[in-house]
């Protein structure tokens, strides 16, 4: 039961900064492409406006508003998959939407598009990371006992790809991953990273 409650906590978390992630690449995106074509503008600002809607239903605590954000956010990211299907990041905002709807599923498929070639080209770094760690909750959302070591390697993967970044929170869902597989060993490396990581990103904002 601790366990379902901090990967439940976490995914939550893990979901903001993933919104937030998203908002960023699309403004990015914005400034650099500015000279660009129109449509290219174009579906920058919908991504940019789908994050904010996102967000927004996160926040509310009303259901039905929720859902209503949700499904608009959702109409702007398919706008831009439309203009762009090689961009991750309309397919990650529209699993993001799918996720808030409660689609699961078909939140997960998104993901797995988001993460192929050629659309896998368009993230950077930090970027793909925090994509995979967002698919790895939800796969654990869907169906833990069958996905977990898919989880644990998409997981495994955004660690190594995020050396140097906050990695605390990636190793603290690892270990709660092998821990829930038996692997006691495994799950105590991982926290300790976590710890070790956590320690190492406050150390600049202590001096």
């Amino acid at each position: 039961m601790d366990t379902d409650i901090i990967i439940k906590g976490a995914m939550v978390v893990l979901t903001l900064l993933m919104v937030l992630a998203v908002k960023k690449i699309a403004q990015k995106r914005l400034t650099k492409y500015r000279t660009k074509h129109r449509a290219t503008l174009q579906t920058q600002r919908q991504l940019i406006q789908a994050t904010r809607l996102i967000a927004r239903a996160r926040a509310t605590p009303k259901k039905s508003q929720s859902q209503s954000l949700a499904k608009s956010a959702l109409l702007e990211a398919d706008d831009v998959i439309a203009i762009s299907p090689d961009d991750a990041a309309g397919h990650i905002v529209r699993a993001l939407a799918l996720d808030l709807l409660g689609h699961q599923t078909a939140a997960l498929k998104a993901f797995d598009t988001a993460l192929t070639y050629p659309r896998l080209k368009s993230l950077e770094v930090g970027e793909r990371a925090d994509a995979l760690v967002k698919r790895a909750e939800m796969k654990l959302a869907v169906n833990r006992r069958r996905r977990i070591d898919s989880a644990i390697e998409d997981l495994e993967e955004a660690a190594r790809l995020a050396a140097g970044t906050d990695t605390a929170r990636i190793f603290r869902l690892l270990g709660e991953c092998y821990e829930f597989k038996g692997l006691e060993e495994k799950a105590q490396w991982a926290f300790n990273e976590g710890v070790k990581a956590q320690r190492s990103s406050a150390m600049p904002r202590d001096g």
